[in-house]
């Protein structure tokens, strides 16, 4: 029963939170939007699954140079969850200052299975190379995929929209790949809601990622992410509603260091 929850908890999360090519906004183009956000920080967060806590997931966003950008995940299964299906998850990406993707690395140990997943990046052909390396079968996985120039993985989506945010009521598409699927994401700032997490107000604007339903990911399901209503645009909370037997997962702030 747990292994559906973490098969797509990772995908989801990345898609709250950074790289893909983005189509303009409806309409003209706005004007840039001057944020504190990028900046380097770290964000902790608690997993909630059934009302337990179900896992832990921290990411880190730092520059490695003037032009190239780094985020780090961890997740890591805590709890009853963690004796019924452990998960150690690292994924690691590298994008520009747009957030668009260079490569990516997910090192994913998960009940019985153990993978390592790259993606590669390749401007000038307009391609995307994807492998997979099942370390307990010992098979790999090669394919590529045509991709626009400014392509952003799962997670490079969620920081481009930290940017720049659509204005409330309205939408904006960014092109998401995963290396084995490209869809142009729309993503749609719903309402403004003052929220409490972790005994904690903010004052926030929900936002929609569609990215299931066959869009990216087959399974039916919904994403929304919650950002505070201000310069630096915290993703305190993100809610991964997946459906019977798995329903919602909750990620919940516990902690920013910038």
């Amino acid at each position: 029963m747990c292994s559906p929850v973490w098969t797509l908890l990772f995908p989801a999360l990345a898609a709250s939170f950074a790289p893909s090519v983005l189509s303009p906004y409806e309409g003209a183009a706005p004007p840039p939007i001057s944020s504190a956000f990028p900046i380097k920080e770290k964000l902790s967060y608690r997993i909630e699954w059934r009302m337990i806590t179900a896992g832990t997931a921290d990411l880190e966003l730092s520059p490695i140079s003037a032009q190239t950008w780094e985020t780090k995940v961890k997740l890591q299964s805590a709890g009853l969850v963690n004796r019924l299906y452990y998960v150690h998850d690292d994924y690691l990406m590298r994008s520009d200052k747009q957030f668009c993707a260079a490569t990516s690395s997910l090192d994913a140990s998960e009940g019985k299975r153990r993978r390592i997943t790259t993606l590669n990046f390749d401007e000038i052909r307009k391609r995307v190379h994807y492998q997979e390396r099942d370390l307990v079968k010992t098979a790999v996985n090669d394919r590529e995929l045509d991709v626009p120039v400014c392509t952003r993985e799962v997670l490079g989506a969620l920081s481009y929209l930290r940017t720049n945010p659509p204005e409330l009521g309205k939408s904006t598409h960014v092109e998401v790949t995963d290396g084995k699927r490209l869809a142009n994401v729309k993503i749609e700032a719903q309402e403004h809601e003052n929220i409490t997490v972790n005994g904690k107000k903010y004052s926030t604007v929900r936002y929609e990622a569609f990215l299931f339903d066959n869009v990216l990911y087959q399974r039916k399901g919904l994403l929304h992410i919650w950002l505070t209503d201000d310069a630096d645009r915290v993703p305190v909370q993100m809610r991964i509603g997946l459906g019977f037997p798995v329903y919602n997962i909750l990620l919940l702030l516990n902690k920013r260091e910038k």
